[in-house]
């Protein structure tokens, strides 16, 4: 039996190569199943990602592999969903990056939410260093510690979630269509991850919380959601994500087309 997909633990310095990176994600999900690159030089030699240099294909290679491979089901729902809009994509990609980083994810999901609801809803790039060196408890030089910061805030800033790149950068809740939060709350139905499916940093980052989130989750056409004091049902109305993806795009086959 395949094992669950799990988010990832484990704190590491991708982000300091390779921040949100949306087109570029894009265009990883977007190649047909059988044509994904094997290795980073025919990804180079075929312009997988444009013009861009055979280590800058590395980088990219590596991250998307971690942010999007590691959750087949959702890889394969990604290539159908072509007719995604731009905010969809950038909240998308933020979560995916949330997955593959748990820097990133206590970042956007903790800091920033905790931030905003409090109604200190702007950062600047010192607190961002501060809570950086924090989070690495002296493991991090002065100017590593500034670079996370730099990339941590121009993801968030990609993002949406960050709404200006010079201090004071205010904060926001971006925009989550009924789609992009229904394939989270699939995403995560099958996914193992610190939280639930009603509290967790995923939904936090986009200011969805609390009575909020209930209503939403009520709004979707994919759910049968209900509460009543503790008890709480989802009414799953797909088997899973793949099965959600079916009830959107019923007429196409898994590379987006016509069936």
């Amino acid at each position: 039996m395949t094992a669950q997909p799990s988010e990832e633990t484990q704190t590491h310095t991708r982000v300091l190569k390779c921040a949100l990176e949306v087109e570029d994600c894009r265009a990883y999900w977007s190649l047909p199943l059988d044509a994904a690159p094997k290795d980073a030089t025919k990804a180079f030699e075929e312009y997988w990602f444009g013009a861009r240099s055979l280590a800058r294909v590395r980088v990219l290679l590596t991250n998307m592999r971690a942010r999007f491979d590691t959750y087949p089901a959702a890889l394969k729902v990604l290539r159908r969903w072509v007719d995604m809009a731009p905010d969809e994509r950038r909240i998308i990609c933020h979560w995916h990056m949330q997955l593959a980083d748990p820097l990133y994810r206590r970042f956007t999901g903790t800091y920033l939410a905790e931030r905003r609801d409090e109604g200190r809803a702007e950062v600047t790039r010192d607190l961002v260093v501060g809570w950086v060196a924090a989070q690495g408890q002296g493991r991090w030089t002065s100017a590593t510690r500034l670079q996370f910061a730099s990339k941590l805030l121009s993801s968030a800033f990609a993002a949406g979630i960050v709404t200006a790149n010079r201090d004071p950068r205010p904060l926001t809740a971006p925009r989550t269509s009924n789609a992009a939060l229904g394939y989270l709350v699939y995403l995560l139905r099958e996914t193992t991850f610190e939280g639930t499916l009603l509290s967790n940093p995923y939904m936090r980052s986009v200011g969805l919380d609390g009575g909020f989130l209930e209503e939403r989750l009520r709004g979707l056409p994919a759910l049968s959601f209900k509460r009543q004091g503790d008890l709480v049902d989802f009414g799953w109305r797909h088997h899973n994500l793949e099965g959600w993806a079916d009830g959107r795009w019923p007429a196409q086959d898994g590379h987006g087309g016509a069936r």
